[in-house]
């Protein structure tokens, strides 16, 4: 037997996003968009904002996949050893236990949209890094300048 049951999706605007940098001398900031704080599932979805130059630390997932869609700019990645350049519209997968790093060799800004799933303690890593906010660049990549704006 078939029973139908309405789930009320989440949704949330950019001015809903929790901002945050893992450490103080990062060099990227974690845009929260989901997580299991959040959305009630084991994942985080968020935008990740690359300074000129700046990159992640090289890290693992034990379990977790980890997917990057470059939104803006270009970045190489590295995973076990091999690299490749990345660009806007690219997609990166990472598998578990596959020691990666991202780092932005634009000219500008690079922007991604992060998926780790399952979470794997990574929203609360981000969490529990230093708050941050989104800027007017920020915000024109990102399609909502106006978002800034006061009602």
């Amino acid at each position: 037997m078939y029973t139908s049951r309405c789930v009320i999706p989440v949704i949330k605007s950019l001015k809903d996003y929790q901002v945050y940098r893992i450490s103080p001398n990062d060099s990227n900031r974690l845009a929260i968009i989901f997580d299991s704080t959040n959305a009630n599932i084991s994942l985080t979805c968020c935008i990740e904002i690359f300074d000129v130059g700046g990159q992640t630390p090289p890290n693992l997932h034990q379990g977790a996949v980890e997917m990057f869609f470059v939104l803006k700019g270009e970045a190489i990645a590295m995973c076990d050893g091999k690299s490749a350049v990345i660009q806007t519209g690219d997609s990166l997968l990472v598998p578990p236990t596959g020691t990666h790093l991202i780092k932005n060799t634009g000219s500008t800004r690079l922007y991604t949209l992060t998926v780790m799933v399952p979470n794997e303690d990574f929203s609360e890593l981000i969490r529990s890094g230093i708050p941050a906010e989104l800027d007017a660049e920020d915000m024109a990549v990102l399609g909502r300048l106006n978002a800034l704006m006061p009602c």
